[in-house]
């Protein structure tokens, strides 16, 4: 597939994909949407103050890593369309409240939900396996990630313009919040009519229960069950966060704690529910596939997108103190990092399919990422500035590129389970920025890119060892498909 196929609008495949991720663009502008006015919500309101603003932070992330994995198992069920229609309407309402909230509590608990609409990328992953052969599935998850993952980027580019030369006012924040609102759910709307789960003549076949995710191992079910703790652990941290910041009082704490174990404590034992049975009674050699596989996809979220989503919260920062740089300059040099991101992912995803190797792909990637925050690791005002800015953009290549390797190989794995591993890799991504934000702040810049060189290493390690190539890799259709269609046949003729 090329970057020309992208313009066949006529072909039902290319129009699917570009309105998934324009879909997944406007659930990241409304995620994001806090970010850029936060400092208009401080003058305005008289009332909050910068450490309600680092727990909106906090909240802003609370739900997003367990939701990915719910909304990974309600999708494989449902289907894409819904799942995506329903979260944009729901949300939409939700930043209603927020926009218009009037008090500390209103704004908190509308936050906490609003965490939720990050789930939205894992719904388009599995909406996009679903209309692309294996062959093509790297470019066009790429293509998918990278440009809809933009909406970060957008929502902090235009809101304070819209906030300001369209509202203007003391409640111009207000009401630039609103509007991400009115377009998350007329999209809502509009993605539910004209979207569809799968090309003409081909069934959607998913899971029949929304439950945690089926091994065909023992040695599997404990592997599960071990990747299930840092889901929660992570959980336990923003509480810890919170509690510094004096949103949850030292009394209350230990009750947020067992409340946490509690949940871990019924996870596992749905998961073992769910997964005894079919052991006992034999997993078919077909059916079976390497968990480990999993496992290591997660290890490259953390050291890719929970890299890249750490990065973004302090490189500003770090070249303004650096190179005694006005903020704004700062901040334009920093938003190189993101902006990578509209060809870099695609560029991952590309190689994935043309090197016919996706495993080797993926280690050369996590190489890249090590060396590449290595040579951040030695980044100093000695430095020609010019220098900085292209070590900041090679690395950002390799991190990004990562993340679209990463998704080339998820769809791969297991097809009915797509939203599942994609839920779960997605979840360990925002694992994985919750961790290294927290040792940020025990360290110094240079030892933070360094400890992330170490991590990108330890994940090249384990995907060395651990992961697979998947088969059928590169195959013109996936084993389950039930027939042709037109519009395959369509494509093929098209790339």
């Amino acid at each position: 597939m090329r970057v020309r196929d992208l313009f066949i609008i006529k072909d039902e495949r290319i129009r699917m994909l570009h309105f998934t991720w324009i879909a997944f663009f406007i659930s990241f502008v409304v995620w994001f949407n806090m970010a850029p006015l936060a400092t208009s919500m401080l003058k305005t309101t008289g009332w909050l103050t910068m450490k309600h603003i680092k727990a909106l932070f906090i909240l802003n992330v609370a739900l997003t890593i367990p939701g990915r994995v719910v909304i990974g198992a309600f999708l494989d069920r449902f289907g894409p369309r819904k799942c995506f229609s329903a979260l944009l309407v729901l949300m939409s309402f939700v930043t209603f409240m927020f926009a218009f909230g009037d008090s500390w509590v209103t704004l908190a608990l509308s936050r906490v939900i609003l965490s939720l609409v990050g789930t939205g990328f894992v719904i388009g992953i599995r909406m996009t396996a679903e209309w692309f052969p294996p062959k093509h599935i790297g470019f066009a998850e790429g293509f998918y990630a990278g440009w809809g993952n933009f909406g970060s980027a957008a929502a902090a580019m235009l809101l304070p313009s819209i906030a300001f030369y369209l509202f203007g006012g003391a409640e111009g924040w207000r009401w630039a919040i609103a509007s991400s609102g009115v377009i998350c759910f007329l999209y809502g709307v509009f993605y539910f009519i004209v979207a569809r789960d799968t090309p003409k003549g081909k069934a959607f076949v998913g899971a029949k229960k929304t439950q945690p995710m089926e091994v065909t191992s023992w040695s599997d079910l404990v592997l599960l069950i071990l990747w299930s703790f840092p889901l929660i652990g992570t959980l336990g941290v923003l509480c810890w966060k919170l509690n510094k910041l004096s949103f949850i009082p030292d009394k209350f704490i230990m009750f947020f704690y067992v409340g946490l174990f509690l949940v871990l404590v019924a996870h596992i034992v749905k998961i073992l529910q769910v997964n005894v049975p079919i052991l006992r009674k034999g997993v078919p050699e077909e059916e079976r596939y390497p968990f480990l596989t999993v496992t290591a996809l997660n290890t490259t979220y953390i050291a890719n997108f929970g890299a890249e989503l750490a990065v973004v919260s302090m490189l500003p920062a770090f070249f303004e103190m650096t190179f005694s740089i006005s903020p704004v300059m700062a901040g334009w040099i920093a938003s190189s990092f993101a902006i990578v991101n509209l060809f870099a992912r695609p560029a991952g995803g590309w190689f994935s399919d043309k090197l016919t190797n996706r495993k080797r792909v993926m280690l050369i990637y996590m190489i890249g990422i090590s060396i590449g925050f290595a040579l951040m690791g030695m980044i100093n005002s000695a430095w020609p500035l010019a220098l900085a800015i292209a070590v900041t953009v090679l690395c950002s290549f390799f991190v990004q590129g990562a993340e679209g390797a990463t998704f080339a190989i998820i769809p791969l794995v297991k097809k009915r389970m797509t939203g599942q591993v994609a839920g779960m890799a997605g979840a360990y991504g925002n694992v994985g920025a919750v961790l290294y934000l927290t040792i940020y702040t025990f360290v110094t810049p240079s030892q933070f890119f360094f400890i992330m060189a170490g991590g990108a290493a330890t994940s090249f390690l384990y995907c060395l060892l651990f992961l697979k190539e998947p088969k059928g890799a590169f195959a013109e259709a996936y084993d389950i498909d039930v027939s042709d269609s037109d519009s395959d046949s369509e494509f093929r003729k098209a790339v």
